[in-house]
């Protein structure tokens, strides 16, 4: 078993026991198993997969780190929210602000924080509705 220790600004999310840990990284998708290899890598605005006895809980994290050794994932991010705590509701109208941000001509629209905005309103949005 691994055991994630996952922190984030506001402090301790939690310590989780999982099988494998899926996460997003800058790199793409990936996946460690126990006793896998030392490894740090920086993670993206992503859903993050745990599996305990056969069963995957999903999350909804930001961009962060996380840091692998002897069967210890400590996972720092912006953000995480399991698909239990994700307001639907509240991510589509996120969503929908920051694509009007987006879409507007306003040079005083920073653009860049209104791409964060949306790509963490349509990760929520799909961690919500995962089965």
């Amino acid at each position: 078993m691994i055991r994630c220790h996952v922190v984030t600004p506001t402090g301790v999310y939690g310590d989780l026991e999982t099988e494998i840990v899926n996460v997003g990284t800058i790199d793409g998708a990936r996946g460690i198993l126990p006793n896998h290899m030392d490894i740090v890598m920086a993670l993206d605005i992503s859903k993050m997969a745990l599996v305990n006895n056969g069963k995957r809980t999903y999350y909804a994290i930001g961009s962060g780190m996380l840091y692998f050794s002897k069967n210890v994932a400590t996972i720092l991010v912006d953000f995480i929210e399991s698909q239990e705590e994700i307001d639907l509701k509240r991510a589509e109208e996120a969503k929908e602000r920051a694509t009007r941000r987006l879409e507007s001509k306003d040079p005083n629209v920073d653009l860049r924080r209104a791409e964060i905005s949306l790509k963490k309103a349509m990760t929520r949005i799909d961690v919500k509705q995962m089965n």
